[in-house]
């Protein structure tokens, strides 16, 4: 039994994740910014922007269940508009929470697992920042790095027994699309091997998977869920 975190878990890929490691005997809570907290689950309210509203979320799941031993940083926006439309804000914003925010909650969650010598460190990326996407420059910036921010980070913490990878979701059945029209459904679709959207069930085995013990040489990679989306990155 570990304690886990998971950032952005009262929905979508996140509450699967949340859920899938509840189900094998984890105590896990689950940061949310808005909404209610999932039933069954320990919700800590947390802005993922702000330093110090993570520090007070891990310091409240740490007297609720003890230190995080699993942190899953699943939490990220959108705020698409084509490049030479996008507005520094527009830009900004989406990096300050699915890279900064990343950044805030890995840096918060490692010094406890350097010290207790294991840990696992799981960020949410997408095969959009791998294979890029039109309208999405921001995303797909801050997604892709990720990927250099988590190597970095899994060379710091390897002799600790800390491992930091990450998971990059293709086309997934949430909320997060419901803005996507249907022709670039279809787009994204076609351009996936298997020919179909995935569920967050199925993103949450993976994640379950990284976040074990049968993980514990695999530090530093990206593991695609996208059903061939972005393969070859």
């Amino acid at each position: 039994m570990r304690s886990v975190l998971v950032t952005g878990g009262n929905r979508g890929i996140g509450l699967a994740i949340a859920r899938s490691l509840a189900e094998r005997g984890d105590r896990v809570a689950v940061t949310y910014r808005t909404g209610e907290p999932p039933q069954g689950l320990f919700g800590v309210r947390c802005d993922v922007t702000d330093e110090k509203s993570v520090d007070e979320a891990f310091s409240q799941v740490e007297q609720e269940q003890g230190p995080v031993e699993v942190a899953v940083a699943n939490a990220g926006i959108t705020h698409d508009r084509l490049a030479l439309a996008m507005t520094d804000e527009d830009f900004g914003r989406v990096i300050d929470t699915n890279l900064m925010g990343t950044f805030r909650v890995a840096r918060r969650a490692a010094t406890a697992m350097a010290t207790a010598r294991w840990g696992r460190l799981l960020f949410v990326a997408s095969t959009v920042g791998m294979a890029g996407s039109p309208g999405q420059a921001n995303y797909a910036a801050s997604k892709s790095a990720l990927i250099g921010l988590a190597r970095s980070m899994a060379w710091e913490l390897g002799r600790r027994k800390v491992t930091v990878n990450v998971l990059a979701p293709g086309l997934i059945e949430t909320d997060m699309i419901t803005h996507v029209s249907e022709k670039r459904r279809a787009e994204l679709i076609r351009e996936t091997a298997l020919g179909r959207m995935g569920t967050t069930e199925e993103v949450a085995q993976v994640a379950r998977f990284l976040a074990s013990d049968a993980s514990s040489f695999m530090t530093g990679a990206v593991v695609p869920v996208g059903g061939g989306h972005g393969m070859g990155h």
